[in-house]
């Protein structure tokens, strides 16, 4: 076979890989994971008390990373941390999107699992970035 006609079954070949992959993304899209990790998610957005404690977790979490680089860390300061943690994750908001998260999560991995098979490597790991052993 000539280098000419294998190209355009190449292209092809390609061209039906990325529309499955479309597909793929617009079926995971209308799965029951999906849909309820989305609304959990935009009840968070549109929650003020949530927003407040997200707010005041990631300022102690920045202050905490920034005393540690510094060599100032204390377990008071990582108590705290952990304490604004506890606090969101007690908003019922909070733990419908770590519930849902969690079930999107557990679905994609099984979508990952069933796509590697195929493959001689870990799909997502593969699609997750370089220099992975």
């Amino acid at each position: 076979m000539s280098i000419e006609t294998d190209a355009p079954e190449a292209a092809t070949t390609d061209d039906s890989v990325d529309a499955l992959a479309r597909e793929l993304g617009d079926a995971i899209a209308e799965t029951s994971e999906y849909r309820r990790f989305e609304e959990a998610k935009a009840a968070v957005r549109e929650d003020e008390e949530a927003q407040e404690r997200i707010s005041e977790f990631e300022q102690l979490r920045q202050e905490f990373a920034m005393a540690r680089q510094a060599g100032r860390a204390d377990q008071e300061t990582l108590e705290q941390v952990q304490e604004a943690q506890q606090s969101l994750h007690a908003l019922p908001v909070m733990k419908e999107y770590v519930e849902a998260q969690d079930e999107l999560q557990d679905r994609l991995e099984g979508l990952n699992e069933a796509i590697s098979e195929g493959l001689l490597v870990d799909f997502g790991g593969e699609a997750g970035g370089c220099c992975q052993d």
